[in-house]
């Protein structure tokens, strides 16, 4: 695929850069953040944690995924520490994708487009339940969009697998709007759950042959990697232009259950597993 917006030639740059598909997704939750930060304000500790992150990951991986529910729970505080966390990974040269998954008529879009882009992110996920006006706005705005293709939940069987009269399902119908919005320029991207079947994501990449791919469900959901391999682009020669980009979160913030991050080595934990996870991904055999 030929790089034709900004958004994909960022994120091809990045992971060739990183030499694998991770995306580490900063999901800070406050319960869990190491004992050092528990005692600053809610703002103040996600701050520090996503900060600590973007340290442990830079020279690791090539993509961040905020997630905007774990920071806009608190407020005007949390909605300061996400810009300054964006802020800190773009000026480490990561790119940012922001996980909100909005999805709204056209006019309401627009607005949420708007303060994605003005608070740094590259791409942003998207619902496109409402239809294409619930996507063009972001695309608009000059970011990247990953829509939702098929989820990593489990009960998102019961609507995503639904057939359709048109025929095949709903979540193969999504791929097509993405290939139809998206084309070969790679500025509209999908998210796919690796908790699904190979076959099925194989069928999926074919309706969106050049899309980037957002895998979540990889390390702590269970996620299998002979089923992202599947989402890789044929002929594909490099990380950059694989178009898979595999995000683990919790498995990578948080330790193992029963083990905890000596004082003042979370940050160095958080950098062990992330490469751990990088290095077990690899580029799924190309």
């Amino acid at each position: 695929m030929t790089a034709s917006h900004p958004y994909s030639g960022a994120l091809a740059e990045a992971l060739d850069r990183a030499g694998n598909l991770l995306c580490v997704g900063i999901d800070p939750v406050l319960e869990r953040l190491p004992s050092e930060l528990a005692a600053g304000e809610p703002g103040e500790a996600l701050e520090r944690f996503g900060l600590g992150v973007v340290e442990a990951v830079t020279g690791v991986v090539g993509v961040v995924k905020p997630q905007s529910a774990c920071f806009e729970r608190f407020g005007s505080a949390g909605y300061r520490a996400m810009e300054r966390v964006i802020g800190a990974a773009r000026a480490a040269g990561r790119v940012v994708i922001l996980d909100a998954k909005r999805g709204d008529i056209g006019s309401t879009a627009a607005h949420y487009a708007a303060g994605a882009a003005g608070r740094g992110a590259q791409a942003i996920t998207v619902n496109a339940y409402m239809g294409r006006s619930a996507v063009e706005p972001f695309l608009d705005a000059g970011l990247g969009v990953h829509v939702l293709v098929r989820t990593s939940n489990p009960d998102s069987d019961e609507i995503q697998l639904e057939r359709l009269e048109s025929g095949g399902t709903l979540g193969q119908r999504m791929a097509r709007l993405v290939h139809d919005l998206g084309g070969a320029s790679g500025r509209v991207g999908a998210v796919v759950g690796a908790t699904k079947d190979a076959a099925e994501l194989a069928a999926l990449r074919v309706l969106m042959s050049e899309a980037p791919v957002l895998v979540p469900g990889y390390g702590a959901q269970g996620g299998d990697l002979g089923a992202i391999a599947a989402l890789r682009r044929e002929g594909a020669r490099s990380p950059g232009t694989a178009g898979v980009i595999v995000n683990a979160s919790r498995s990578v913030l948080y330790p193992p259950a029963g083990v905890r991050d000596e004082p003042g080595s979370w940050i160095a934990g958080i950098a062990e597993r992330a490469r751990a996870h990088a290095d077990a991904i690899g580029v799924l055999g190309g």
